[in-house]
């Protein structure tokens, strides 16, 4: 979405936290962004120096906009939240547990804030500024560092009794299989996401094969990671090939998994894993087709993010939006 300095007044500023990098955008009353800006998360200094670089972010973006005031804060943030106390009970991308974000940030910020899990909002972005325009029953699926989703249906977000709903992550697609971080054994996530990746990658090199990944590694001085993989996948490396072949065959009976259970018209697959789609869109496609009960089948889409990296930040936008809703977007949010 281009930016640009329309409806000053009246603006709203989102926030997509992440492990890493904080991205903040200030937008006006149509979501078109004004200005954005990123910073380095560290979340080893602690959550109270995270919320004063978040704080931080939405003064700077505010500046750099021009604009006179911001009516309110919408964030997407990892974890498992209680929503209705704006608490992340636990993230272990941030390493927290029972931070009441919510609350700290609207104090540092004197403005209301809604806050709503990372997934969710990625979700949200995409049905209102994405690739989920026209489609009222719709899951988005983020395949990255983990796994995770957010659900739309009747144009709602399903949050579920405690806000937990969506972890198809931790849908179990192999019993016994392998460890996951959450505890349990054969999570689609210890297949799948960029971490497993990485993992089945670092077994083979130490298995004295995988040289092709190795060497990728190597050329970035850094630890293993899915990337190195997709690298030498993309050079016609067999090994490196095959482990993405078995993620994506994996990804793809989870994805049928949701499709029979909720029988939506879009699946929308984003993430930073799925910068590597052209090498595993079709083995993800052919799991979906083999696994999918056929009526579900013939009114589904299953199709790349629209919005790529800014899904979470904008969909933070349409998050804060929903406090204020205007014309034209009264009756398009999930709430």
């Amino acid at each position: 979405m281009p930016l640009c300095k329309d409806n000053k007044n009246y603006c709203v500023a989102g926030i997509d936290l992440g492990g890493t990098k904080i991205y903040t955008a200030v937008a006006d009353n149509n979501g078109n962004l004004l200005a954005e800006t990123r910073a380095p998360t560290c979340p080893e200094e602690g959550y109270r120096r995270v919320i004063e670089r978040m704080a931080g972010t939405v003064l700077e973006v505010q500046k750099r906009a021009g604009v006179r005031a911001i009516r309110t804060v919408g964030v997407g943030s990892p974890g498992q939240l209680d929503l209705e106390k704006g608490i992340v009970c636990t993230s272990g991308n941030l390493g927290w547990n029972n931070v009441y974000l919510r609350d700290l940030l609207a104090e540092k910020l004197s403005l209301p804030v809604i806050l709503d899990n990372d997934a969710n909002v990625a979700a949200l972005g995409e049905y209102v500024f994405g690739a989920g325009r026209g489609h009222r029953e719709m899951v988005y699926i983020t395949v990255s560092t983990g796994i995770g989703s957010g659900i739309i249906s009747g144009g709602r977000l399903i949050h579920g009794v405690k806000g937990c709903a969506g972890e198809i992550g931790h849908l179990t697609v192999a019993p016994g299989g392998p460890l996951c971080t959450c505890g349990k054994h054969g999570c689609l996530e210890a297949f799948s996401s960029g971490t497993a990746i990485a993992l089945e990658a670092e077994k083979l090199i130490r298995e004295g094969r995988g040289s092709a990944i190795k060497k990728q590694a190597q050329s970035r001085k850094a630890k293993v990671a899915a990337e190195d993989v997709g690298a030498a996948a993309a050079h016609g490396d067999g090994e490196a090939l095959g482990i993405l072949c078995r993620a994506a065959s994996a990804l793809g009976l989870g994805v049928s998994i949701v499709i029979n259970l909720l029988n939506p018209s879009l699946v929308i697959l984003g993430g930073g894993v799925m910068s590597m789609s052209g090498l595993i869109w079709d083995d993800i496609l052919e799991a979906v087709n083999e696994y999918t009960l056929k009526a579900n089948l013939s009114v589904v889409q299953v199709v790349p993010a629209g919005l790529g990296e800014r899904a979470g930040v904008l969909g933070a936008v349409a998050l804060a939006l929903q406090l204020y809703p205007v014309a034209p977007h009264n009756g398009r949010f999930a709430l």
